[in-house]
């Protein structure tokens, strides 16, 4: 799959900005993009990324951690966010959300999200990877940040 700019996907998925950590400044790009302060944060990442957004949240921000994807293959302790008291200064909250939790709504969601689907108002990429043979590279692409929306392993049909 060949790289798309961030204008691209942005008109395509319909986002308003994209950052690329491996070659921006986050906390910059978050100044720019955020001018008055991340409200909502949905974090599946963790570390730095985590400790970034915390640098500038706005006043009652809410932060919902569901995931810490670049602390997993750590082989140092896993490192907590070390900007937390922006959480104290801005009156903000933290929640960890497992999706299990809402196991008995699978079937209501999955049917929400159809209809947006339906509608263009929710979009979705796949990134596929044939073959069980590329199951090791293909799962390393996951911590590596080369896919771009689901990674999918097909490994028989059509």
């Amino acid at each position: 799959m060949a790289p798309t700019s961030a204008a691209t996907s942005s008109r395509r998925l319909g986002f308003d900005a994209a950052i690329d950590y491996k070659s921006e400044d986050v906390k910059k790009a978050l100044r720019t993009h955020c001018p008055n302060g991340v409200d909502v944060y949905f974090d599946n990442v963790g570390g730095d990324i985590l400790d970034a957004v915390l640098t500038q949240l706005a006043r009652n921000a809410r932060i919902i951690i569901c995931g810490a994807i670049s602390q997993y293959n750590n082989t140092t302790p896993v490192k907590g966010p070390s900007n937390y008291l922006s959480l104290l200064v801005n009156r903000a909250s933290m929640t960890g959300m497992v999706v299990f939790d809402y196991a008995a709504r699978y079937g209501e969601a999955a049917r929400e999200m159809a209809g947006w689907m339906a509608a263009g108002k929710l979009k979705s990429r796949e990134d596929i990877v044939e073959g069980l043979e590329t199951f090791p590279d293909t799962l390393l692409k996951l911590f590596k940040g080369e896919n771009t929306g689901k990674l999918v392993l097909k490994v028989a049909g059509e």
